[in-house]
């Protein structure tokens, strides 16, 4: 039997509503190109979704949390899949052997603990020289600073400089990417962009089944030629026109709180309403029943005749 998550804001579960489903999806959607036929460990594995994904392309994949009720729960979702066991344990004491693994995934981990430097001294102890890290971590600046927020389950975020010099004293050779939830133009091949790109599109509803092609186009873009080697000379490629300034997704946003904001006002009228509705109501059942006592007070007069 499966027990269910609950959503605190901590640990992302499938079926949260926002933009959380976006990043968290895309990031293991997006670590699926290094895992093919390797052993894999997915850290902080939480419900355990992340841990399926990667199953289906890697030979073995071993989950990790520190929270059992989260491992109970991965265990008894994720029971059919033959390549994949879930393992409660600290992310700083894993259950695993020295070199035993060939791809270490640890997906917003880092920024709810203390022990940062002990987490990847624990991460290069278990991965074979020969391995990959794939980690991410928000990045402060942008992530708390800029947009004066803070995170009540974070520990301490790190800025670009910090994560740079905790790895590259375990890890000395390194390749980063960006990650920025936001609205793009996307124009991509009809057929799989190739080994140098990826595309991977979702829907809420499915979001570990990914097509490798973009779906239900709004627009088309042919090159035609009448030589074969014209067109050959440019490889199709998978192009993303980003928004620096974010002024759609900010818009977006805009819109997002005035219509929360309206629905906040419309509830308060509705409750209000009813309040005043209940009360009307009350009111006019205390009138008939002061009617009523006045009228069985008259009613020995009425049958006098003295009053009618």
């Amino acid at each position: 039997m499966t027990t269910e998550l609950p959503f605190t804001g901590e640990r992302f579960i499938p079926g949260t509503p926002g933009e959380i489903w976006v990043e968290h999806w895309h990031r293991y959607h997006f670590a699926s190109r290094w895992a093919a036929g390797r052993r894999v460990l997915d850290v902080a594995c939480g419900e355990g979704y992340g841990s399926a994904l990667l199953a289906r392309h890697a030979a073995s994949v071993v989950g990790v949390d520190i929270a059992q009720a989260a491992v109970d729960h991965a265990r008894a979702a994720y029971s059919g899949v033959a390549n994949l066991e879930f393992s409660c344990a600290p992310c700083t004491s894993l259950p695993l052997g020295d070199a035993t693994i060939d791809l270490a995934v640890s997906f917003e981990t880092l920024e709810h603990i203390e022990a940062q430097e002990r987490f990847l001294d624990e991460l290069a102890r278990v991965l074979d020289p020969e391995g990959v890290l794939l980690l991410s971590c928000p990045n402060k600046l942008e992530y708390s600073d800029k947009r004066d927020y803070h995170n009540e389950f974070h520990v301490r975020e790190l800025y670009r400089d910090e994560l740079a010099a905790m790895v590259a004293a375990r890890f000395p050779l390194s390749t980063w990417f960006a990650q920025r939830p936001t609205f793009f133009s996307v124009i991509a091949p009809e057929t799989p962009a190739g080994a140098h790109a990826q595309l991977v599109e979702v829907q809420e509803a499915h979001p570990a089944a990914a097509r490798e092609t973009l779906s239900s186009p709004l627009y088309f873009i042919v090159a035609a030629s009448r030589s074969r080697e014209a067109l050959d000379a440019v490889v199709p490629a998978l192009s993303v026109l980003a928004d620096r300034d974010e002024w759609v997704y900010r818009d977006y946003a805009k819109v997002i709180r005035m219509l929360e904001h309206a629905a906040g006002d419309r509830d308060a009228l509705k409750a209000d309403l009813a309040a005043r509705e209940l009360a009307l109501a009350e009111g006019q059942r205390e009138l008939d029943r002061r009617r009523g006592w006045r009228w069985w007070l008259k009613l020995p007069l009425v049958r006098l005749g003295i009053l009618r």
